[in-house]
């Protein structure tokens, strides 16, 4: 496959090629729930066409970086902040250790680590806390034999599956139950079973892989590009433990409390990336400096973490660029009034699979699960009356077609930043990721034929 800039370059030149013959059109915007602004679905009227020509085509990368700039610093500081700490080698230490306990049984940590991560995204809807588990058990994961591969698999399959399933999720479930005039969390049941069975496709599919890595490194997709990871923690657990100092376990208790004070601001607070970025900064400051490390090693340490993920956060304003140049050359209402018109032609026993492809289209362009609820929920609530699928279901089938997306397609912002941080090249996720994308495609259409044979309401 080409470079991953090339491929991004080459659908934000599309994407403005597109803007000369698709006929601009918008919505109005309107007053939403909690204080969003979502859309008027029966205002959708043409404009004057606003092609995107080459003096704006030129400004649109540097426009993405800008729109992406949360996620993008986003990156750069948790790539610093997590440099900072293995500096201290509080890390390693931590790793030493885990990896000894685990050195007997290390594939029940896959089963585990998913779980819970999928449990924290359906319950509190941030898929995008995968970039502070990928650097956390990264090291323990190179430590007890698997790969960089395993290690993001396990964050980003367990976050975007609880994220997608949201049982309790207010970000996706929550917000499109309200967008279509449903109770709140209600239909809670069939949820659990796609959360549950979703979960198990992944462990299985994330286990089967790592297992053979386990048996033979050669067989890892990113066997070449592990080799400094494998030389800095594959010892670890095998030589004589290396007791941390006085100055170190202080620094790790410091360290741990700042997490307690991450994962209370994300739930009570409502952090996001700001928040949790500012934080960061501030943990590899004081951990630093506790550690024993001198100001100058804590600013350079920073500077080297910024350099590891400098090209997955220039990615990610990249990426940004295609939803750039649709929103400059007024088609994206355009698009999404087109693909809501297709479903509303569908027969009945189709739809409600109709919806979920049209979902998963949309998500390439609007990578936001709330800002997809905010365009299409409106849309697709009574379509689905109208063409006898419950509102639901319809819900159901944004939150399939948006979530599993967000790991797949390279507009995706956070999932990009991720791979940045895990040091996984997208074409390579690709060539791991695509066989379990295609067992979650055939779950989701399965349960939402199922939803529409019951009538599920």
């Amino acid at each position: 496959m080409p470079h991953i800039y090339v491929i991004l370059f080459v659908f934000s030149a599309f994407a403005a090629l597109t803007t000369y013959f698709i006929p601009a059109g918008e919505f109005e915007r309107v007053p939403g729930p909690d204080g969003r602004t979502t859309i008027d679905p029966n205002s959708f009227n043409y404009v004057d066409q606003t092609p995107v020509g080459i003096m704006d085509f030129l400004t649109v990368i540097p426009r993405g970086l800008i729109d992406a700039g949360e996620v993008v610093f986003f990156t750069f500081i948790i790539g610093g902040m997590f440099m900072v700490l293995r500096r201290t080698g509080i890390i390693e230490i931590a790793v030493d250790k885990l990896a000894r306990k685990f050195a007997h049984n290390s594939i029940m940590l896959i089963p585990v680590l998913t779980t819970v991560f999928a449990l924290i995204a359906t319950l509190i809807g941030t898929a995008e806390l995968s970039l502070v588990y990928i650097p956390v058990i990264m090291p323990l994961i190179i430590a007890l034999g698997y790969d960089s591969i395993t290690a993001a698999a396990i964050a980003l399959c367990g976050t975007v599956v609880g994220f997608t399933a949201g049982v309790l999720n207010p970000i996706n479930t929550g917000l499109g139950q309200k967008l279509s005039g449903l109770p709140v969390f209600s239909g809670l049941g069939l949820r659990l079973i796609v959360f549950i069975v979703a979960v198990a496709a992944a462990v299985l599919f994330v286990t089967r892989y790592a297992k053979k890595v386990k048996k033979n490194p050669m067989h890892s997709l990113v066997y070449e590009d592990d080799t400094e990871k494998r030389a800095l923690y594959n010892n670890v657990g095998k030589a004589e433990a290396v007791p941390a100092t006085g100055r170190q376990k202080w620094a790790a208790i410091v360290a741990l409390l700042f997490f307690a004070v991450l994962v209370y601001g994300v739930i009570s607070k409502g952090w996001f990336m700001v928040e949790m970025a500012g934080l960061f900064i501030i943990m590899g400051i004081v951990v630093g400096m506790i550690a024993g490390l001198k100001v100058g090693d804590i600013c350079e340490a920073f500077n080297q973490g910024f350099k590891d993920v400098l090209m997955g956060a220039f990615i990610v304003g990249l990426a940004r660029a295609v939803a750039v140049v649709l929103e400059d050359g007024n088609i994206m209402d355009t698009i999404v009034h087109a693909l809501g018109a297709v479903v509303g032609d569908l027969p009945p026993a189709l739809a409600a699979v109709g919806m979920y492809v049209v979902q998963v289209l949309i998500n390439f362009v609007i990578s936001s699960g709330s800002g997809q609820a905010l365009v299409t929920m409106p849309i697709m609530a009574p379509l689905a009356d109208m063409v006898g699928v419950t509102r639901q279901t319809a819900v159901l089938a944004y939150q399939l077609g948006d979530g599993f997306t967000h790991i797949f397609y390279p507009t995706s912002g956070y999932f990009m930043a991720a791979l940045a941080i895990a040091g996984v090249k997208y074409q390579t996720w690709i060539r791991f990721f695509y066989p379990l994308f295609l067992i979650w495609a055939g779950i989701s259409i399965v349960v939402l034929v199922i939803a529409q044979f019951i009538g599920w309401s």
